[in-house]
């Protein structure tokens, strides 16, 4: 039987990284407003763990982590948490350090590929390098906080 998964994206600014990701691949972000509220009315979280601000459109948020899904996928209504193709970003201590062993490739094609590159520099991407080999043409671009990827 096939697994459920979510790709899980560390990060310095959760909710950064999600705004970059959500317009570059037309994703939605995740409203947890909800879920959050009832947690916090039963104690279960406290208000260190939320953040309000017009980010979120003044809605309640998770200051550890942030969430967008593929638009047309389902939501748990209980959480709003997609239940689809979903990348969730959490806060971690750490910086980047290092070669990223997982990235995502985009596949816009190659009369699209220059204008996508321009685009997803407008939001804050960085262009590496171009690669053109036998059987590949591709971009390799990080986001605003070093992730690389690659735009084929």
């Amino acid at each position: 039987m096939p697994l459920d998964w979510k790709l899980v994206v560390d990060s310095e600014d959760p909710h950064r990284l999600a705004h970059f990701w959500a317009q570059a691949l037309g994703y939605t972000t995740e409203d947890h407003s909800a879920h959050i509220e009832r947690l916090h009315a039963l104690g279960a979280i406290n208000q260190a763990q939320i953040i309000q601000d017009e980010r979120h459109d003044g809605r309640a948020a998770w200051r550890h982590a942030a969430a967008i899904r593929h638009p047309h996928d389902p939501v748990d209504e209980n959480t709003g948490s997609g239940l689809g193709r979903r990348l969730l970003f959490l806060a971690v201590p750490e910086p980047k350090r290092a070669k990223n062993r997982l990235h995502l490739d985009l596949h816009v094609g190659p009369d699209a590929r220059e204008a996508e590159v321009t685009r997803l520099e407008r939001l804050g991407a960085r262009t590496l390098h171009t690669v053109v080999e036998p059987g590949s043409h591709h971009v390799t671009m990080t986001d605003p906080e070093g992730n690389e990827f690659d735009v084929q």
